[in-house]
């Protein structure tokens, strides 16, 4: 969806006045440069934002640079930071060599550990997205630099701790042999019952477009699309972040999700995902659940006015809670740009409540204030 922007919001062409926010719009940072972080997330940390996204070139959607850090005290004047995660360029063999694919960076700090943890989304160099990994890096401070660990499918050897005697029954019946061609309707159910848990059983569940959320005891969660993007999985994070307990469920078996968002208000847990469209836009989705390990139930798309059937021409990547401000969230998207891809552009929106429900409006401009004038 190459620059969107130009022609969704052709209107948005004002100079950003201080403390506003202006979806849509080129966001300098304060060198005056476009901020380059994108299919990011923000942690808020000794009283700054910290804002992680995937550095992109005006050519490629590959990782040329690396992870991005930008940082701010008051969500619209950004301070670039430092490349948090680097690309590695004298070492080929290396997982996150430059030109591999690094996308949806999440960053969350362990107060047991007093470290910053950062999961992504990788894909090997050359390989297209056929690794479908999830990598981890850490780090002392906030703006890093973080040291990269490692990169993995996850939980092999573990199928989802929910599953029942008799669903895991007929798993074992389940014969890849006999769904090769897929898209029928015979595989969608075959994919429902778990054909693709059991396929990547021994070498861990894929993962693709991936999100972290700590809970309020200090649990922490990695959800993402697997299964070949037609399943959302939640794992459970180990007490130091940096691995998987085994434990995870499957949310909407062969509903194609992707770009979970994720966000918990009065004891409920609600998530904002999109379609399969590759980089075309394409109609929220959204869910809720009492706990994080569901049920999740499916929601109409939170979005509403012009173009809301396109999530305003955007992607979700995270939902921000506002430190110091009750049931202030902001909705954060990304208008792609894959001709262009620095040129990409960003959606933040706040998120309101209608008897309970999160919905969004496209608004022009606004500012922290509004989520006052809600009260």
């Amino acid at each position: 969806m190459c620059c969107l922007c130009t022609f969704i919001f052709p209107s948005l062409v004002q100079g950003k006045k201080t403390n506003e926010i202006r979806s849509g719009e080129i966001w300098p940072d304060n060198h005056g440069v476009h901020i380059n972080a994108h299919g990011g997330g923000v942690l808020y940390y000794n009283g700054r934002y910290y804002w992680y996204g995937e550095n992109k070139s005006d050519t490629t959607s590959s990782a040329m640079v690396g992870i991005m850090c930008y940082s701010s005290s008051n969500l619209s004047d950004w301070k670039k930071e430092s490349v948090a995660l680097p690309v590695i360029t004298d070492d080929a063999s290396s997982d996150i060599v430059k030109g591999c694919i690094m996308e949806r960076p999440k960053v969350i700090y362990n107060k047991k550990t007093k470290r910053f943890v950062m999961w992504f989304h990788l894909e090997l160099k050359g390989k297209g997205y056929a690794a479908a990994r999830s990598a981890v890096a850490v780090s002392d401070t906030p703006e890093g630099p973080f040291k990269y660990i490692r990169s993995e499918r996850i939980n092999p050897r573990k199928l989802p701790f929910d599953m029942t005697d008799e669903q895991r029954a007929i798993l074992d019946t389940l014969d890849a042999n006999k769904y090769k061609q897929w898209w029928t309707p015979m595989w969608y159910e075959a994919i429902s019952k778990g054909l693709f848990v059991k396929r990547d059983l021994q070498g861990g569940q894929m993962a693709r477009d991936m999100q972290l959320f700590v809970d309020d005891d200090g649990k922490a969660y990695h959800i993402y699309s697997s299964e070949d993007n037609l399943t959302l999985q939640i794992a459970e994070l180990s007490e130091d972040y940096l691995s998987h307990t085994g434990k995870y469920i499957r949310i909407a078996p062969a509903g194609h999700n992707e770009a979970p968002a994720i966000f918990k208000r009065n004891g409920e847990y609600w998530m904002i995902t999109s379609g399969c469209t590759g980089w075309e836009p394409n109609e929220a989705r959204m869910f809720s659940a009492p706990s994080i390990w569901g049920p999740w139930k499916k929601h109409p798309n939170p979005c509403r006015g012009p173009k809301s059937e396109i999530t305003f021409g955007g992607q979700s990547t995270y939902v921000l809670p506002v430190v110091g401000k009750k049931d202030a969230f902001i909705f954060m998207a990304d208008i792609w740009c894959p001709k262009h891809p620095s040129n990409a552009r960003y959606i933040w929106l706040p998120i309101q409540f209608e008897d309970g429900i999160p919905y969004i409006e496209w608004l022009d401009s606004w500012s922290l204030d509004f989520f006052d004038k809600k009260k």
